[in-house]
């Protein structure tokens, strides 16, 4: 996995850098192109960790949907009278998507002798959610204190999927607030372009006595000023729905991208 994130890494880097000079060296007199280029050669530059960062979150989510599922077979299998051992090796044969390969090493770590709380401890570390952390060291506990583990498995199973039926309700009802971010932006976008087409026009007659300050230079300093804060907005706001809407800051990148580069692109469009 890290060797696969430096193939990505470093050709995006050096793109981006040579955009970056290029642009530097060709495009600096044109304002709104050099701007543009740059925000490009920004993307290009942070895409490889955005790609790692989402793809993590992504698989972490489909893991924990799917680990109610494979703690139903597994007490199948335990209540069809297999021990411990075999009935992970029975349930690993299944297919649980990106859950898959955790389970097959639980069975083959099993297989090897090692005992039932070394391997769901590691388990637990590796998969890196809080989720299943806390049901697996619920597991844990009541096997070592003598606990069915048919009947914790089976309890921990339901508990895990009102918790994804409780998720899927509140990202239904959240839904609503992630289209109310895009319509705030929205309007902040409307309102920094209504200043920027009417509001820097109307002070062409005001004077600034003591200073050399020309209606040009005020106008590209208002420009400059509004087109940054919107990229500034675009960020957070972004941010911020993918928070609320799916309760992960990394669900809000996409978000973020959206709305800065379309803020930037009609800014300097229609401002």
């Amino acid at each position: 996995m890290k060797k696969y994130n430096i193939l990505i890494i470093v050709p995006s880097s050096v793109l981006a850098i040579s955009l970056f000079l290029i642009n530097w060296l060709i495009l600096r007199s044109i304002e709104n192109l050099f701007f543009i280029v740059n925000l490009v050669a920004a993307a290009i530059l942070a895409f490889p960790i955005i790609l790692v960062k989402y793809t993590g979150y992504k698989k972490k989510k489909e893991i924990e949907e799917l680990f109610p599922v494979f703690l139903r077979d597994f007490v199948e299998a335990v209540r069809s009278g297999l021990v411990i051992t075999q009935a992970f090796k029975s349930v690993s044969r299944n297919d649980y998507k990106s859950l898959t390969p955790y389970v097959k090493k639980i069975a083959e770590q099993l297989d090897w002798g090692i005992s039932v709380e070394k391997v769901l401890t590691k388990f637990a570390k590796e998969v890196k959610s809080d989720l299943i952390s806390r049901t697996v060291y619920s597991v844990i506990e009541s096997h070592r204190f003598g606990g069915n583990l048919a009947d914790t498995f089976e309890a921990l199973a339901n508990t895990a999927s009102e918790i994804k039926k409780l998720r899927t309700e509140r990202k239904v009802y959240l839904q609503s607030q992630l289209i109310t971010g895009y319509v705030v932006f929205f309007v902040f976008l409307g309102v920094m372009v209504g200043l920027e087409r009417y509001m820097v026009p109307s002070l062409a007659g005001t004077s600034f006595p003591g200073t050399e300050v020309t209606q040009e230079g005020m106008a590209a300093e208002y420009a400059v000023l509004f087109r940054n804060l919107i990229i500034i907005q675009g960020l957070f706001a972004g941010l911020s729905v993918g928070k609320m809407a799916e309760g992960a800051m990394a669900a809000g990148i996409k978000h973020s991208i959206i709305m800065m580069f379309t803020g930037a692109i009609v800014f300097i469009l229609v401002g």
